[in-house]
Order: C-alpha cells, then structure tokens, then sequence
C-alpha cells in the first residue's frame, strides 16, 4: 500500500494513514489521530512503550516512504500504585 510520492498529501491520503492505524493488525491502535499540518501528517495519541511509538512510526514510514511526518504520540502513564487502597 505505498503511497505515491508525487502525490500531494490531501485528505485521502490522510485517511489511508488513519485507517493503517487503526486497521493494520501490526498498529491497531484506535487512540491515534492523524491530522494534517502545512506539508506534513502529525501523529498524535498514547501508547504504552517507547518501542511501541517507534514501531509504530516505522511502519507508517515504510508503507507512506514520501510523506513528512511529526510524531506527538506519547506515553501512557500506567504503573503499580505507590500505596494500597483502602476500601471501606
């Protein structure tokens, strides 16, 4: 599915990144955004790992090679609570 890269980046190729995000079983993250910024897609979200984002990032380079990216996708806090809860 590469894209052609003297094709201009318009909302169509926009779509095709937002659904490999969303449907490509190797990424399948539903909290990524793709939007488009002057002459380049910004990707935006959380995900769980660092080699997740960069695993993320090079598979949307290898299947759109001529398209600037921007990459926003952050890490999601999740770790074990510092202290028990107490229920009452």
């Amino acid at each position: 599915m590469n894209v052609d890269t003297n094709r201009p980046l318009d909302e169509y190729v926009e779509a095709e990144v937002q659904r490999m995000l969303t449907e490509d079983g190797r990424i399948a993250e539903q909290g990524l955004t793709v939007s488009r910024r002057e002459h380049m897609l910004v990707l935006c979200g959380e995900v769980e790992s660092v080699q997740r984002r960069d695993d993320i990032v090079r598979l949307v380079r290898e299947q759109f090679p001529g398209i600037d990216l921007s990459v926003d996708i952050g890490l999601t806090r999740a770790g074990a609570p510092a202290e028990a809860e107490e229920l009452s």
